[in-house]
């Protein structure tokens, strides 16, 4: 039951992170209201359905499923009663320029044959790497990521293991300490992109997802991530908690230096006792507090900001199925690090690219009419201060994408494509209102990474609080769902907020 009563918690979007958020302050006792600016929820993980076919727009690997079960457990339910999560073995399949592929296996035994096949010389590489992520992994997911960074002095009490385990150094370049195979250095280093950092400059703490991946496992949810999302929309709702879709945040309000409520698009002013912003972080201070002051992130600061890559994504549909495509299949280009400096250093579209191929029809048939197959295709682009006209531009991109699959893995695709749609860097910035039209937000390098990120606890105006891709720990959906943790610790209960601003008892 709703308890009108209660102190009202408004959080802005239902992304992953809006979502655990309000799952965590409804479970505090907050009368807990989500407002989406689209017609449904998910935000970057929203779900597209045209022609039979069922799209995931983002989000397609699920790791760290324990901190979904979190949240159910917070609902007095189990994950398992709404979700159905299936592991992947392998995680994803690797397709070099020249056809060689390596299966990424889950099974250590496994991954160690398919190193051994390619480059037996770095065999003991392998081994050694997989021991320092596993130590990366123990300090900077396991013990920082749902650790508040909003204080300096947690910044200090970092830094010796930073130092220690080499996270000033790239991604990339730690990777080549333990590879000389040019394959395997791209193999075990492009995990960065998948939360919108160049393994060139990201810091090598990221070297941790391949332990993440190997402890915890890749699942994919059947149905598709969206059947995450309208478990977790159930959640809220069986918890008293409200969605409003349509309901564009246009301002938060600020009173006195504290967040007082939201001002939506059509004048509605809705009053709140704290706000939780799960839009993007650059937008939220840039756009949402345009009419506040703000001590540090100005509007000067956040135009100096490095901001992540943004992306192509081609959603498609076929009248037959494509039985060679694994369910996640990376479909590299001839170039590797030239690419990266072209889309991140140089903010320039090419005409080379390299690919995430996605076909969850693979696991789950359902997504596609009988004797179908959905897929997205996914490019790595530069955010839009490259200048590009994707009003021009977005066909003939997609084009080149479809004669590329259909050259290296999908012989005759052109033939088979029976729906299409795409999402463009103007989709990042006018639908999910992301600054520069940057899928993740702000890129995941050293000084744009814990401290130095927007923190949870806003310090430009009291009672509001930031979760998702921009703020700490980052991108991914251990990444946001931990941002979540952190509010959730972090927020008093609503019955000591109440006491406090009134001296009464709740």
């Amino acid at each position: 039951m709703r308890d009108l009563a209660a102190p009202h918690a408004v959080v802005i979007g239902s992304g992953f992170g809006g979502l655990a958020v309000a799952v965590r302050l409804a479970a505090k006792g907050w009368r807990v209201t989500i407002l989406e600016k689209l017609d449904a929820p998910g935000g970057r993980a929203y779900v597209y359905k045209q022609d039979g076919f069922t799209f995931d727009a983002g989000p397609t690997i699920i790791t760290a499923p324990y901190i979904l079960e979190e949240l159910w457990a917070l609902a007095g339910r189990a994950l398992s009663d709404d979700v159905d999560l299936r592991p992947m073995d392998p995680f994803y399949v690797i397709r070099f320029d020249d056809g060689e592929i390596l299966r990424c296996a889950a099974e250590v035994k496994d991954m160690r044959a398919e190193v051994a096949r390619i480059a037996p010389e770095d065999l003991a590489g392998f081994d050694r790497f997989l021991i320092d992520s596993a130590s990366i992994y123990e300090v900077a997911f396991k013990e920082l990521a749902d650790r508040p960074f909003h204080e300096l002095r947690s910044l200090l009490l970092a830094a010796p293991d930073l130092v220690r385990l080499g996270g000033f150094r790239s991604v990339y370049a730690k990777v080549c300490d333990y590879f000389s195979n040019d394959k395997l250095r791209v193999a075990f280093s492009f995990h960065p992109l998948l939360i919108g950092g160049n393994p060139l400059t990201t810091t090598a703490y990221y070297c941790l997802i391949s332990h993440l991946e190997r402890t915890h496992g890749v699942h994919f949810a059947m149905g598709g991530t969206g059947s995450i999302v309208k478990g977790l929309v159930g959640l809220v709702e069986r918890m008293g908690g409200a969605l409003r879709y349509g309901a564009d945040v246009e301002q938060i309000l600020v009173e006195n230096g504290r967040a007082s409520g939201v001002r939506l698009s059509g004048g509605e002013i809705v009053q709140a006792d704290i706000v939780v912003s799960n839009a993007d972080a650059a937008w939220t201070y840039g756009k949402l507090m345009s009419d506040a002051p703000r001590r540090r992130w100005t509007d000067a600061k956040l135009e100096r900001a490095r901001y992540s890559m943004s992306l192509f994504v081609w959603y498609f549909g076929t009248n037959r199925k494509f039985e060679d495509v694994y369910h996640h299949m990376m479909v590299l280009g001839p170039r590797y690090a030239p690419l990266l400096r072209d889309i991140f250093g140089k903010k320039k579209l090419t005409e080379d690219f390299s690919l995430y191929l996605h076909r969850p029809t693979m696991t789950d048939p359902s997504l596609a009419p009988e004797g179908c197959d959905a897929f997205y295709a996914l490019a790595p682009v530069p955010h839009l201060d490259s200048g590009t006209d994707w009003t021009r531009e977005a066909e003939p991109y997609r084009a080149a994408i479809e004669r590329r699959l259909e050259e290296t893995v999908m012989p005759g695709l052109s033939g088979s494509v029976v729906s299409s749609h795409v999402l463009t860097p103007l989709d990042f910035r006018d639908r999910l209102s992301s600054m520069k039209g940057a899928a993740f937000s702000f890129e995941p390098q050293l000084f744009q990474s814990a401290w130095f990120r927007p923190h949870n606890v806003s310090e430009e105006a009291k009672g509001l609080y930031l979760v998702g891709a921009g703020t700490h720990p980052g991108a991914g959906l251990p990444g946001v769902l931990s941002s979540a943790k952190i509010v959730g610790d972090l927020a008093p209960t609503a019955r000591r907020f109440h006491e406090e601003a009134t001296g009464a008892r709740f």
